[in-house]
């Protein structure tokens, strides 16, 4: 069956099971494929048979659930776009995609009201985009990443081969906003095993008290999130088995998963099992895998991402070169679920994906190794600084302080005089309170880290906090962190 196929069967399955849960909105499976089957023959009629993307704005509702889909059934590929976004990088968006109508809630739901009889899908082909996610470009200007069926159906495949769905039982969170490819994982992993997708709206995660509130009522089974977002769950010591008894699966993606975050969720939450994944958007959201277990923190501080999923290969390449085993490079991905390339930007495609051994590859500007046979993410290239002369990646460093005993996560940013960086500050979360005073934690940290790295690469300056500002997808806001320095 194709992913559609899986989907829609559910409503012919489990009519009456939940597709969505949002605030106070439900959605079954059987609303869902009938308003999207409407919403796609209005499409057809509007728009005709042509292939433009469609935008579809909102934030967790369910009709971004009918929009998605709706697109889909249509023939064109959707463009999610959630109502966090600034008005002005909204326009660019849709600038930049030609997006032929702005869906919205509202218009969704009126669309979709009325009745589709007999309506059939158009069957997309497996080169045919199905969704386009835009993320920051290095000019400044959203790139919008184009994953084709194949893509998303290769990743799909995977992940229940894998994971184990319990048909039509799981319910999985939805903490990452549309626009961001993590909400990907949960999404469609939740669609095709006729799960219930349970939404965390942006009102509830700013208000830590409706967070547990709203999980202790989820019946959440598979928690899907940024690190970030555990970990500051993590510091409510209400966050436990006891409030949330059936949660059987904890699954990361889209930042480092720190060895503390893992061991934590393991000592309260025995009966369940910790995931962690790598992968950019252009390679459809994850493309290794790791369950993390005692024997894995005990060897490994940084933890490794895992082993590439099947039909896809990892390489690692250096100066155009591969390297030896062990030695760091540029990670490549080749495979079914790298992305077509970037919406109308032949040359930026050119630049970043090609064609190795048959197979459709993507440089990812990551930086990583590989050690006993798994792959260790080591931070990004751009991340690369040039202090006093010396060319410092600084997802080294934080690896490293990562990996001290004490801290429990780490971000080092620069700190910048006339557009050059001066020293390097590092923003600390410890494991536990601080039993001195701020100087001394910073000096034997220091000499901590001096055991591990060059004198060049240690932060001048600490700075202690209880957790991470947030960005809206949940990933440490590095910008409010730099703007704390200024």
């Amino acid at each position: 069956m194709t992913l559609l196929e899986q989907i829609d069967q559910w409503q012919r399955l489990a009519p009456q099971r939940l597709a969505h849960i949002s605030g106070e909105t439900r959605l079954s499976y059987a609303e869902l494929f009938q308003r999207s089957n409407a919403l796609a023959q209005r499409l057809r009629q509007q728009l005709g048979e042509n292939n433009q993307p469609l935008a579809v704005f909102g934030h967790k509702e369910p009709e971004m659930l009918i929009g998605f889909l709706g697109c889909v059934k249509a023939g064109h590929p959707y463009i999610p776009l959630d109502s966090s976004l600034p008005e002005g990088r909204v326009r660019a968006i849709l600038q930049a995609s030609g997006a032929a109508l702005l869906l919205t809630p509202e218009k969704i739901h009126a669309w979709s009201s009325d009745p589709a009889e007999n309506f059939q899908p158009v069957r997309l082909s497996p080169d045919s985009p199905w969704y386009i996610i835009f993320t920051s470009g290095s000019t400044g200007a959203p790139k919008g990443v184009v994953i084709t069926r194949a893509a998303l159906e290769s990743f799909t495949g995977w992940i229940q081969a894998e994971q184990q769905f319990r048909p039509a039982q799981e319910v999985f969170l939805n903490q990452a906003p549309f626009s961001f490819d993590l909400s990907v994982m949960d999404l469609y992993s939740s669609l095709s095993s006729g799960g219930t997708l349970f939404s965390l709206n942006r009102e509830t995660i700013a208000e830590p008290k409706k967070i547990f509130s709203a999980l202790g009522q989820s019946a959440v089974s598979v928690w899907v999130s940024t690190p970030s977002f555990a970990q500051l769950c993590l510091a409510e010591p209400r966050f436990q088995a006891e409030l949330m008894p059936e949660i059987r699966k904890f699954w990361f993606c889209g930042e480092t998963l720190a060895p503390e975050v893992a061991a934590s969720l393991l000592k309260r939450f025995p009966a369940a099992e910790v995931w962690n994944t790598y992968g950019p958007t252009e390679a459809t959201v994850a493309t290794t895998s790791l369950k993390v277990d005692e024997a894995i923190l005990a060897k490994y501080a940084p933890l490794p991402v895992g082993r590439p999923k099947p039909g896809s290969r990892i390489l690692i390449f250096r100066d155009g070169l591969p390297v030896e085993a062990g030695e760091r490079g540029e990670i490549i991905i080749a495979g079914e679920n790298v992305s077509a390339g970037y919406l109308n930007q032949p040359e930026l495609t050119a630049h970043s994906f090609h064609e190795m051994d048959g197979l459709r590859a993507y440089h990812t500007g990551d930086l990583g190794h590989f050690a006993d046979g798994w792959l260790f993410f080591d931070g990004r290239a751009d991340f690369q600084i040039k202090l006093h002369g010396y060319r410092i990646e600084i997802g080294d460093i934080e690896s490293n302080l990562q990996a001290l005993e004490r801290v429990r996560d780490a971000v080092v940013l620069p700190v910048l005089k006339n557009g050059r960086a001066e020293f390097l500050a590092a923003f600390v979360i410890l494991r536990q309170a601080p039993s001195g005073s701020n100087f001394e934690i910073s000096r034997a940290l220091k000499r901590e880290l001096g055991e591990r790295l060059p004198d060049y690469m240690i932060p001048r300056k600490f700075v202690f906090l209880a957790q991470f500002p947030l960005t809206a997808n949940g990933k440490a806001d590095r910008r409010k962190l730099a703007e704390a320095l200024a």
